[in-house]
């Protein structure tokens, strides 16, 4: 059965999730050989070589050697950036994801388009390359000079590579694999034979090699060093390919990086040679095979290939493969160059930067369909639409590459040396692979981009255009279209980011500005929100006063990202104030909070996605009652320094129905930890050990043992929300509560009234005499009349007098609006006139009716 080559809903599902190795890309795909074989062809040595070594020569003479080997230098620096952070996150985004992880979403988004817009420039640039030697290798050269025909050939090109890479990365790599072989081949006999010739007896032009072609103090100046380096570094781009390919290949978070620095300095071997022996062999002058000649500038290797090989025989087949090599590796390098900008876009769009559709994956080739083919249609519109304006522009477009190129690889360094920024000084290793070379890779770039875009690009007589801008005057046309593609980015930024950024400022504002204070309990939390742009989601963490100086202690998770997430975890949130105030125990609580998600109905419902710790802390008996539902286990630190986590009965999240959830009791003494967290705080390797041996100093206090916490278990940023809630329990003196059993005897009353009377003028509270009298006596009344059993009267002076009447019974008295001619009804509304807050709270023995009135002020 044969597949429809158009990518359809039933044969594309969506990426299953954003994260590394969970797109659903083919996973071990690639091998070493594979990847430094993409990496390499990405570059497209041969072509890249013809075209920009007489550009080098030009500016710098006899040092155009040591030039090549120069622009190694940031291009290696950069690869180590790579290598590190691919090493904790292979995501085929790239700069995209990992500039997102250390600097947000915004920094993210213009990294990912500096990659896309580079090599949508490149393609159609490589395309019309293809097109033109393409008709010379068959002799068709009125055909390779006009507009039209390589116009159209490009075209071919471009979907005959967008075709390869749609139907699977093996494809892919064999043709990549045999396509180098032979580019390479042919490169080495070239300069293998230029050297031979050389030194046998050569043209008038030749030269022996010299050690001073190796010395950069022989540069003429500064400017020629700098413009040299910066027309070399476009030689070595491409190479991290390898790179955006890596969740396709075996050993992700290894293989990638090493073919990232592998291709670099085989890059560095081949250029070197080539260019040393191009060099000795035609020299630098301006006439005949000169590589200075600004005729043969745009492709050296065409002319210099006759000279070499020969003219007649064996030379002229070498000749014509020698062409058919530059063919190849523009074509191979149209092939590697889809494959960045269609993975780059596919991680985006999983990562809901971009629509989702560029998340589709093919059923049987497991590639990216949409973001493939998407990529493949920009670059044929890109390269009609600008050869159909002007040649020039096109021209002007390539040489603004190289601020694209400059501009992402530059983040990448930095967002290595900040992604690694608290781990730097823990060995030199890591000080020198995560923050040296790739901070010194960074300012390499930035200072290129900088040169290139406001100094050698910028002059009006650079290039093939100039534009005149307002207040500027006249400035070249290549400054304009690489500054000009990187602000397009720019003015779609606030739309791609704006669902990220209301989510954040959802979450943070339904999450707690600041813990109260209370007399239970002192409290810290920390919340680290995810880097990634569909990172922000739905924990949330919260400390509640009940009544009887209790506190409510409460951490909860919202599986998925965005706004939906956030949304669902401030519904949760309030959910469980409201249902805290009633003073249910943790069990009935979750058993309530499942109903409401049970009930939760539509695409934002988060049936089956939440889980949550529900706790009661009791400061008068140091009593903790704890439920959960499929949450991590608490951390409890007893002022010992033992440290455990508690053993629980994990439930099952809300959501899902079944069996009841069971609550554990703890006795805590007073100064015990207790840390509530996400999952996302735990993740990494050990993360739970790392976390228990940081609450082992429970004696330091809370902001720095929560500052300690993120800063060893999370030194980087985070794929997931991770919440930390750390709790130091205390216990009330002895002397603040009192409480006293009465019998159920209508004495009881004048007998609660006296003992009240007593206790509160002994605290100093004789202005809360009256008051509380009135309130004893309705309560102490009521439960007389209506429950049997003895009665429990209990006073608790905290931050404010809390007055509780118990008995056992289990009716709930309601407050109500009484008629004039109605006998009772009037007690309780009165209670709640004098009164700040009053409730019921139901216990396995019967109900207690409590109030809390303010204390007066002091002085």
């Amino acid at each position: 059965m044969k597949c429809s080559p158009h990518p359809t809903e039933s044969a594309t599902p969506l990426a299953p999730g954003p994260g590394a190795g969970e797109k659903g890309l083919r996973s071990g795909a690639l091998g070493l050989f594979s990847s430094v074989a993409i990496g390499i062809s990405s570059t497209a040595p041969a072509y890249s070589l013809a075209a920009t070594l007489g550009v080098i020569v030009a500016g710098v003479g006899l040092q155009a050697p040591i030039i090549t080997m120069l622009a190694f230098v940031p291009m290696l620096l950069i690869a180590y950036a790579y290598r590190e952070l691919n090493a904790v996150d292979a995501d085929c985004g790239t700069t995209f994801t990992w500039a997102t992880r250390a600097f947000g979403p915004r920094a993210g988004w213009m990294g990912g388009w500096g990659l896309i817009a580079a090599d949508v420039i490149v393609m159609a640039n490589l395309a019309e390359i293809a097109g033109i030697y393409g008709f010379r290798l068959v002799g068709l050269e009125s055909l390779a000079t006009s507009r039209v025909w390589t116009t159209v050939a490009g075209m071919v090109w471009i979907a005959l590579m967008t075709a390869v890479c749609y139907v699977g990365i093996e494809v892919s790599a064999a043709v990549q694999r045999w396509l180098l072989c032979l580019e390479v081949a042919v490169l080495l006999l070239l300069a293998v034979t230029a050297l031979v010739r050389v030194y046998t007896g050569g043209p008038p032009t030749a030269t022996h090699v010299s050690a001073s072609w190796f010395n950069p103090l022989n540069i003429p100046s500064p400017q020629a060093l700098t413009s040299g380096v910066l027309a070399a570094v476009f030689i070595y781009w491409g190479w991290d390919t390898a790179l955006t390919v890596n969740e396709e290949t075996a050993d992700s978070r290894h293989t990638p990086g090493r073919a990232a620095v592998l291709s670099t300095v085989l890059l560095l071997v081949i250029y070197g040679l080539v260019a040393t022996s191009a060099q000795a062999f035609a020299g630098v002058g301006t006439t005949g095979i000169g590589l200075a000649n600004p005729d043969n500038s745009g492709d050296v290797l065409s002319g210099l290939g006759g000279a070499v090989f020969g003219a007649g025989g064996l030379g002229h087949a070498l000749t014509k493969l020698l062409i058919l090599m530059v063919l190849i590796s523009a074509v191979a390098s149209t092939q590697t160059t889809i494959l960045p900008s269609a993975r780059t876009v596919f991680s985006m769009a999983a990562h809901k930067t971009v629509p989702a559709g560029f998340a589709r994956l093919h059923r049987r080739f497991l590639t990216p369909t949409w973001s493939t083919v998407g990529m493949g249609l920009v670059s044929i519109a890109f390269l009609v639409v600008l050869t159909s304006v002007s040649r020039n522009v096109l021209a002007d477009s390539i040489g603004s590459v190289g601020l694209a190129i400059a501009f992402y690889y530059g983040l990448t360094g930095f967002a290595c040396v900040w992604y690694y920024r608290r781990v730097l000084t823990r060995s030199r290793r890591d000080l020198l692979f995560k923050g040296v070379l790739p901070g010194i890779g960074g300012l390499i770039m930035l200072f290129l981009f900088c040169y290139a875009a406001f100094n050698v690009y910028a002059a009006p007589d650079y290039g093939a255009t100039s534009v005149r801008l307002p207040l500027l005057g006249r400035v070249g046309g290549v400054t304009v279209l690489g500054l000009g593609a990187l602000l397009i980015g720019v003015a779609l930024m606030p739309v791609v980011t704006r669902e990220h950024t209301a989510a954040l400022r959802l979450q943070r504002g339904l999450l707690p500005h600041r813990l109260p204070a209370l007399s239970a309990v002192e409290s810290a939390s920390r919340y680290l929100p995810a880097d990634t742009r569909s990172g922000v989601g739905g924990d949330w963490y919260d400390v509640i006063p009940l009544s009887g100086s209790r506190v409510g202690l409460v951490v909860g998770e919202v599986l998925g990202h965005g706004l939906r997430a956030a949304a669902a975890m401030g519904r949760l949130r309030v959910g469980v104030r409201v249902l805290a105030r009633l003073d249910l125990d943790p069990e009935e609580l979750l058993a309530r909070l499942d109903d409401v998600v049970r009930e939760e109905d539509g695409p934002d419902s988060p049936r089956g996605g939440v889980t949550c710790l529900y706790a009661v802390y009791d400061p008068v008996d140091g009593r903790c009652s704890l439920a959960r539902a499929g949450h991590a286990p608490p951390v409890v630190a007893d002022p010992a320094g033992g440290v455990r986590y508690v053993e629980l009965p994990a439930g099952r999240p809300l959501g899902l129905g079944g069996p009841p959830f069971q609550r554990a009791e703890l006795d805590l003494p007073a100064g015990s930890l207790i840390a509530l967290y996400t999952d996302g705080l735990v993740e990494a390797v050990d993360g739970r050990r790392g976390l228990a041996e940081t609450l082992a100093g429970l004696h330091r206090p809370l902001e720095s043992l929560c500052d300690e916490a993120l800063a060893t278990l999370l030194p980087g940023p985070v794929d997931d929300d991770a919440v930390l809630l750390l709790v130091r329990t205390r216990r009330l003196d002895a002397g603040r509560v009192t409480d006293w059993e009465l019998a159920p005897d209508p004495a009881a009353v004048a007998q609660a009234r006296r003992l009240v009377t007593g206790r509160l003028n002994e605290w100093g509270l004789a202005e809360l005499v009256f008051t509380t009298e009135l309130i004893v006596s309705e309560l102490v009344t009521n439960t007389i009349r209506y429950a049997p059993g003895p009665v429990r009267v209990r006073l608790i002076r905290d931050r404010s007098l809390i007055c509780e009447v118990s008995d056992t019974g289990h009716t709930s008295p309601h407050l109500r609006q009484a008629a004039r001619d109605d006998e009772g009804g009037r007690g309780l509304y009165i209670i709640a006139q004098l009164t700040e807050r009053w409730g019921t709270r139901y216990t396995e023995d019967g109900k207690t009716i409590w109030t809390e009135q303010a204390l007066p002020s002091e002085g």
